[in-house]
């Protein structure tokens, strides 16, 4: 049961998405809010003496901007959980932003982060520092809300048969419910016996739903390009698929298809654990 949501904002633009996601879903599941934006230690502190004898400026003014910035971008999830009759608190804190992210998300049932961040412009990775190290940190579901990303529209279930995709089937059944949204469940179908007991075994977890179930499959190409092209056709609101696939080694170390997916998808990704 999802009662909790934590919302982590840096006030930027693509942080608003994530508020906007979050503090929608809140109000279609009747759960609490609970806002966070971190002022980064490395930033508030400024630069230091290095040598060269030039004397780095005082960082006591940025370090307030900093905080003032954060307390805005708090200000600003209130005012969206009001308009949205959502139950909330928001707070700041200092330290590493991914690190307070997942300790605060321990109150939590989900957290929900956008996939860039205040260095979207000037990054060449996929992905925020924040976003990445959240999803590999926690041991929670985390939310993953690209710039685009839309609170409505059905839900496509990635299942692959891995522990992950289990859990990832039993919160794509609570959301579908309490949402009022169909299920549109993927399966990679290269191997047709793997790809039938997949099937037959997600009915088993879906059992009679209230809302649409439909299955979608794929012989042709990468799954995560098929998995996002499927969300795409069907004009989803959410992806849900495991953390972690069959070889929780290899995803970390080499990229996985849940890992692609949240680097690719214009759709909101919840990566369940």
């Amino acid at each position: 049961m999802i009662s909790t949501i934590l919302v982590a904002t840096d006030g930027s633009e693509a942080a608003a998405a994530a508020e906007r996601f979050g503090t929608s879903l809140a109000a279609r599941l009747r759960a609490r809010v609970l806002g966070l934006s971190v002022v980064e230690d490395r930033l508030a502190r400024g630069f230091s003496e290095d040598g060269l004898g030039v004397q780095p400026p005082s960082p006591d003014a940025l370090a307030g901007y900093l905080k003032a910035r954060a307390e805005g971008a708090c200000r600003r999830v209130s005012e969206r959980s009001r308009s949205e009759g959502v139950e909330s608190s928001c707070d700041t804190a200092d330290g590493i932003a991914d690190d307070r992210i997942v300790e605060r998300g321990q109150q939590a049932d989900l957290t929900v982060v956008g996939r860039d961040g205040n260095d979207a412009a000037y990054r060449t990775g996929l992905i925020g520092s924040t976003a990445n190290g959240v999803i590999h940190k926690s041991g929670k579901s985390v939310l993953v809300v690209p710039v685009t990303g839309q609170a409505q529209g059905p839900i496509v279930l990635a299942f692959d048969g891995s522990p992950g995709s289990r859990i990832g089937a039993n919160l794509a059944v609570q959301l579908a419910t309490r949402l009022g949204e169909p299920i549109h469940v993927f399966v990679d179908s290269k191997d047709k016996g793997r790809a039938v007991a997949r099937f037959e075994e997600v009915r088993g977890i879906v059992g009679a739903l209230p809302v649409p179930v439909r299955e979608i499959s794929s012989t042709l190409g990468r799954p995560d390009v098929k998995i996002v092209d499927s969300a795409r056709e069907v004009r989803a609101g959410l992806i849900v698929m495991g953390a972690y696939g069959r070889n929780r080694i290899t995803e970390y170390f080499l990229g996985s298809n849940s890992a692609a997916v949240v680097r690719t998808s214009p759709i909101a990704v919840l990566l369940a654990r």
